[in-house]
């Protein structure tokens, strides 16, 4: 008789406790870490069990991380008190977060010597898009892991794709970020333009998310660039982590990325404007400043295209 395994969560931030409500919701066991007790203690209204540790987790068959750094990462493993560091040890090792591939290995050396699969598993969404049931997964590692919890990240993710072994499931993820911040950028630009041109956000995004260029990333991004809502769903301090990431791969990798590098810059500016804490939509305003004009709200109900499931 079958029994289920038993899943360890590291990670309560705006995603990493999206994604484990999804699991919880399904019926599935979860036991959970946070650095801050308090942020996962809403997690027990589901079933949640929440331990002091991360090593608390390590009877568990599985444990998913998401963390928000690569030392993050590392310490929750294999540091002091780490998953990785007791007597006994998870199967599998489940990586969500968004990491440099060289502390990636790192940690995948370490759980190897004890019999851990690392299997990585970096995401395409943020906390709204995961409610909605539209998050988009990638993953590498040994095939085996990845075919004994698909079904896991089935329950997260509405698309799971296995892109191979190693580490390339980071690079498919850092390439879809530095993408994300290019197509930020430009969609600031030409909002803006259109704009200063006498047409209201929107109309003009309106008719862009209704043409062969709209987007579901256009659709979602149109309510916080038609009424300024900087509500951080992801802060430009993390999209310049994802450009250091994404372009110091391009150097190993001797791929010149120019659009990518001023872009990052672009973000790197907005990021010393004091945008810190705020969305990365906080590109539109720093654009707007640049042309000359000042951005108001314009209070207009608009649809982010996401219904939730």
């Amino acid at each position: 008789m079958s029994t289920s395994p038993t899943i360890g969560w590291i990670g309560c931030g705006r995603m990493g406790y999206a994604m484990a409500a999804r699991l919880l919701k399904a019926g599935h066991a979860v036991t959970v870490y946070n650095r801050t007790r308090a942020k996962a203690e809403p997690l027990t209204e589901y079933g949640a069990v929440i331990v002091d540790r991360p090593g608390d987790l390590a009877h568990c068959d599985i444990v998913f991380t998401m963390v928000s750094a690569s030392a993050d990462f590392v310490q929750v493993t294999t540091g002091d008190g780490g998953v990785l560091r007791q007597d006994r040890a998870p199967r599998i090792l489940v990586d969500c977060s968004t990491v440099s591939a060289a502390a990636s290995a790192e940690v995948r050396a370490e759980a190897a010597k004890i019999g851990t699969s690392l299997l990585v598993a970096p995401v395409s969404g943020n906390a709204k898009v995961v409610k909605a049931g539209k998050l988009s997964l990638v993953a590498s590692g040994p095939r085996e892991a990845f075919d004994e919890v698909a079904g896991l990240l089935g329950c997260m993710a509405r698309a799971v794709t296995y892109a191979g072994e190693g580490e390339v499931a980071r690079l498919v993820k850092l390439a879809h970020n530095i993408f994300l911040g290019v197509v930020t950028q430009s969609l600031a630009e030409i909002t803006v333009l259109a704009e200063k041109g006498g047409v209201p956000r929107a109309a003009f995004l309106e008719f862009l998310n209704d043409s062969v260029m709209g987007s579901t990333f256009t659709r979602y991004k149109t309510p916080a660039f038609v009424n300024l809502d900087l509500t951080p769903t992801f802060t430009p301090v993390l999209l310049r982590k994802d450009f250091d990431l994404g372009l110091a791969a391009a150097r190993e990798l001797e791929v010149p990325m120019p659009v990518a590098a001023l872009t990052h810059q672009i973000v790197q500016d907005t990021v010393g404007r004091g945008h810190r804490e705020n969305d990365f939509a906080a590109l539109l305003i720093e654009a707007a400043a640049a042309a000359g004009l000042e951005l108001r709200s314009e209070n207009v109900q608009v649809s982010d295209g996401l219904g939730a499931s």
